[in-house]
């Protein structure tokens, strides 16, 4: 996966986080080789041969390329409705799709998960990535969610109902090239839809699950209702987006039996935390100090912080009841105003909730990796594996807003943005 040309270069920094969990290595050095690590340890050590090409990033630190478990490429991410995102053609969504997968790849992230694109949208950028067509992060896709009918993400075209419909949902998506699958398990944010009730019984989801697996993909389940968080670990789903405890009355009251069946289970969760609307809180925050708010703003603000702040509580508690292991990296990129290139709102959210830097880098590289099922090809700066790295200003393991401020990015090998 992800082999680079035949080359070797070498790496000298001042320190690099492997992101196995081992402690920072200062003044470090890494040599790549035909697109695999082939060697971490002290820069004085470090022997660059006449080809090598030799980067000197000495003021700079050095971690695994970042993974972001949880976009959607086709939509563009500026404020508009899904709504009116949807009245795009397939071909705008794919030049949408051009746009984010830039973004993305200069803010770090090296691997991503496309979870659900109109039609064939999703493949296309796939194998435009694939071909050398544009550059950006490794895709995987899911191609069109399934959901039910009406459902929320209606409009991409992969509606079933019942358990026969969703099986042949699933075998259709991954006859076409689906790596992993995507089900809506409760409403959201497409009109008509009730985010805090489930979409589908237990035994539909496990339908889908058990077709899934035995097709050898992966499957993942949008949850933001309570009782769809119950039906997704019930019926064996394997990662679970959003997990936001929201009742039929449109409130998020965090549940311990739950987070305990969660844990019990060992799904991964993706809390795409800046969903709750961080984007939307820094832009009124900004615009206070510079110009000043209106009474219907500062509504809005005081809404969107309130909302943040219980997403992040939240957070914390899932942490406290033992699945800080299973927490994945996920923005949600695309819907809303979440803009991409910003996979770093998560992290400082993340951290805020109660995760250290150092977990922080973890989750956003190996422990992603293991949940997408590439734990043995990325992730870590390790010998064999792919050369996915990322240099930053300043010790990610300390500091998680490091990971705010790239100033290289390097895939399978070769330096890309």
């Amino acid at each position: 996966m992800g082999q680079g040309v035949r080359m070797s270069s070498v790496l000298y920094a001042a320190g690099l986080v492997d992101g196995t969990g081992r402690a920072p290595l200062v003044d470090a050095a890494i040599r790549l080789e035909d697109g695999k690590v082939q060697w971490v340890g002290p820069a004085g050590r470090a022997e660059a041969r006449p080809d090598d090409r030799v980067f000197d990033f000495k003021q700079y630190w050095v971690c695994p390329g970042l993974i972001d478990e949880h976009t959607h490429l086709g939509l563009a991410g500026d404020g508009r409705t899904y709504e009116e995102m949807a009245e795009d053609s397939d071909e705008l969504m794919v030049l949408a799709g051009a746009m984010n997968l830039r973004a993305h790849l200069r803010a770090g992230i090296t691997t991503i998960r496309d979870n659900g694109a109109r039609n064939l949208v999703g493949f296309a950028l796939r194998e435009g990535v694939a071909r050398g067509y544009l550059p950006g992060p490794r895709p995987l896709v899911c191609g069109r969610p399934i959901t039910c009918t009406g459902g929320h993400f209606w409009w991409c075209n992969e509606q079933a109902d019942g358990e026969a419909e969703i099986r042949k949902a699933v075998r259709k998506l991954v006859h076409e090239g689906a790596d992993h699958i995507k089900i809506m398990a409760s409403g959201g944010g497409t009109k008509g839809t009730i985010p805090g009730r489930p979409s589908y019984s237990t035994a539909e989801l496990a339908a889908a699950v058990d077709e899934a697996h035995a097709l050898g993909r992966k499957t993942v389940a949008h949850c933001r209702a309570k009782e769809s968080m119950v039906r997704a670990i019930e019926a064996g789903l394997d990662l679970m987006e959003h997990a936001e405890f929201l009742e039929p009355d449109g409130v998020m009251r965090y549940d311990p039996a739950i987070a305990e069946m969660m844990r019990e289970a060992g799904i991964w969760v993706s809390p795409t935390l800046q969903a709750a609307g961080y984007p939307t809180v820094l832009a009124l925050q900004a615009k206070r100090e510079r110009d000043g708010l209106t009474p219907a703003e500062e509504a809005r603000l005081c809404a969107a912080e309130t909302r943040v702040n219980t997403r992040v509580e939240h957070f914390g508690r899932m942490l406290e009841a033992g699945l800080l292991p299973r927490m994945v990296a996920g923005s949600d990129s695309g819907c809303g105003n979440l803009a991409f290139g910003h996979l770093d709102y998560d992290l400082r959210l993340m951290h805020r909730g109660g995760m250290s830097a150092m977990q922080v880098l973890e989750s956003a590289t190996r422990i992603t990796a293991e949940a997408i099922g590439f734990g043995d090809q990325l992730g870590t700066l390790e010998p064999g594996k792919v050369a996915d790295l990322i240099v930053v200003d300043g010790d990610p393991s300390r500091d998680v807003t490091a990971l705010s401020r790239v100033q290289a990015v390097f895939q399978a090998g070769n330096r890309v943005a």
